[in-house]
């Protein structure tokens, strides 16, 4: 995130194209990570976690030396598909190995770690970009992919092979699902829409539909399903997956956002915007274990309620940002995200996860990382939506693009897509509401 501004002037992009770097990573994440889970608990976690190290050195290899931004997002898809073995079987393997009663707690340590790798990164990675080259952020990722490779072969010896190997995995729906993935992206994004057309993107629409009816019509029928859609039918998981997803989107448009006005409307240095997300990331990081444990003891309702006032407080800081602010308040809109996230996510996918099967775990935890893909994707591409037509209006030009050049209107226009943010948070507000005191107890 840190990087996306100098990316976008080296590769000689905007805010539209580069954007489609981090798009397409969550494509990836989305369309692969339930099929990664299924695969994982045929053969084995540790081998799929250690197989999505691997790719991901390949992966971060390739993006530093890409020459243009195509090359970029292609080798950041390679990326995304290492990140989705990854996140399934990480996650699964964490969940499995604590104690019934504990899935708070072990979601709580899971979100620590992965917060911990955003509060030592950015600040990494401002320093990179003003030191070196943006190309060392990719290269210096080599490292940890390396070491989580051989700390996978290390401790997968000493695991049993699972016994469940005749259980097939549905690639007909994890294709149509993915392909659902691509379509709703391409409906997204602003650049696509621009060069098909309003007919053609009418066609997008009416194929998005079909493959929708079939994805559906094929999941209810198949008796091995990808995705089985029973699980939504649980108020716990119903009502977690919208609100989560909610809360997502919100999260990935102030992450995507917010670095363009830290460093091109209040001058800031890329080192200094990377101290700035270290706020978020250590705040996030201190208090996820504080809200998995609390889940664990007086259950998810509260915390998911206070979670999601905190991240409105934020936006509507956002909607009242301007282009001569101190940059204490981005920092303290920044603070309160990293509050609300740890007190709202957690919960929520400690609780989806607790309110299915056990065996089921791997395919939920699948679900859950395909919504906080999804719900990232989504915010940078709505962002991106709102952000241009907020620019056009106030700029009065149809044809132009956001231009953090043009200030006022490029910080109006952030405005706006901060209200939208404030907006869509009364989702995961009302679906915290409606569900039911909740205390795990290891179902």
């Amino acid at each position: 995130m840190i990087s996306v501004p100098t990316l976008a002037t080296a590769l000689g992009t905007d805010i539209l194209g580069i954007s489609w770097a981090l798009i397409v990573y969550q494509v990836a994440g989305i369309g692969l990570g339930v099929v990664c889970g299924r695969l994982g608990d045929i053969y084995g976690h540790h081998k799929m976690y250690g197989f999505g190290m691997a790719m991901m050195a390949v992966g971060s290899l390739l993006c530093g030396l890409s020459q243009d931004v195509f090359q970029l997002i292609l080798f950041r898809f390679l990326q995304g598909v290492g990140g989705a073995m990854i996140q399934s079987s990480g996650r699964t393997l964490a969940f499995k190995s604590m104690p019934k009663g504990s899935e708070g707690k072990a979601q709580g340590l899971m979100a620590m770690s992965h917060q911990f790798g955003f509060f030592v990164g950015p600040p990494i990675g401002g320093l990179i970009i003003d030191l070196v080259n943006w190309r060392g952020i990719f290269f210096l990722l080599l490292l940890p992919s390396l070491v989580g490779m051989a700390l996978s072969l290390m401790t997968g010896r000493s695991v049993a092979e699972p016994a469940a190997r005749s259980r097939s995995v549905d690639y007909l729906g994890a294709l149509l699902f993915f392909g659902l993935t691509i379509l709703a992206t391409m409906l997204l994004d602003q650049k696509i829409a621009e060069v098909i057309g309003a007919g053609n993107q009418a066609l997008l629409v009416l194929t998005f539909v079909g493959l929708l009816w079939s994805f559906v019509y094929h999941e209810k029928k198949t008796p091995s399903p990808m995705i089985d859609l029973t699980f939504f039918s649980t108020p716990v998981f119903g009502y977690g997956s919208l609100g989560l997803l909610m809360a997502c989107i919100t999260q990935g448009l102030t992450t995507f956002v917010t670095p363009f006005y830290l460093q091109d409307v209040l001058k800031l240095s890329p080192t200094f915007i990377g101290m700035i997300f270290l706020v978020p990331s250590l705040l996030s990081m201190v208090l996820s274990p504080v809200s998995g444990a609390m889940t664990d003891r007086i259950g998810a309702r509260f915390l998911l309620i206070m979670g999601v006032l905190v991240l409105m407080v934020a936006f509507l800081i956002g909607a009242n940002l301007r282009a001569d602010s101190h940059w204490i308040l981005p920092t303290t809109l920044l603070a309160l995200v990293g509050i609300g996230s740890a007190f709202f996510n957690t919960p929520s996918q400690a609780v989806m996860v607790s309110s299915l099967p056990k065996e089921h775990w791997g395919i939920a935890i699948g679900i859950i990382n395909g919504i906080f893909g999804l719900g990232h994707m989504l915010g940078i591409s709505l962002s991106g939506i709102f952000l241009t037509l907020a620019f056009r209006f106030y700029s009065g030009d149809p044809g132009t693009t956001p231009n953090p050049g043009d200030t006022h209107v490029f910080v109006a226009s952030m405005n706006v897509t901060y209200l939208f943010a404030l907006g869509i948070s009364f989702v995961p507000l009302l679906t915290s509401i409606k569900s039911k005191k909740i205390i795990l107890t290891g179902t």
